[in-house]
């Protein structure tokens, strides 16, 4: 299992790439798909520890519907979730499904900063919960 694996799941290619950039260049493994199905395979696989997900899927799945699926995989699993979602009632439905932090698509340099710090955070409480096990 990859210590350092991360997953970006989102519908669009342009946010995949920007998010994928931002971590690899953090010194992060990455994969990227905009697949509903295949993030539940690779979270099935055990090949992330961390998931950036966005709003919507290529099934037109939408986040609200796969984090308590993705939950019930993987209980533990970190995940962000990346959006333009406003909507208090639906942000409030996600974080109560378990999310570690919600941020809005990255548009400044300050955006892609604060989730470059998202993911460490991440990671430290990834490593937080494997030691109490």
């Amino acid at each position: 299992m990859n210590e350092q694996g991360i997953l970006i799941a989102d519908k669009d290619t342009e946010t995949r790439r920007q998010l994928e950039d931002i971590l690899v260049q953090a010194g992060y493994q990455v994969k990227t798909t905009d697949s509903a199905a295949n993030v539940l395979n690779e979270i099935l696989r055990k090949n992330a520890q961390v998931i950036l997900v966005g709003s919507d899927f290529d099934e037109k799945v939408a986040a609200v519907d796969l984090i308590p699926l993705i939950k019930k995989c993987d209980r533990n699993l970190t995940i962000i979730l990346i959006s333009d979602e406003k909507s208090l009632p639906i942000v409030r439905k996600i974080r109560q499904e378990g999310i570690f932090f919600h941020a809005l698509r990255p548009v400044s340099a300050g955006d892609r900063e604060e989730i470059r710090q998202a993911v460490e955070c991440a990671f430290k409480n990834v490593l937080n919960v494997l030691k109490l096990r």
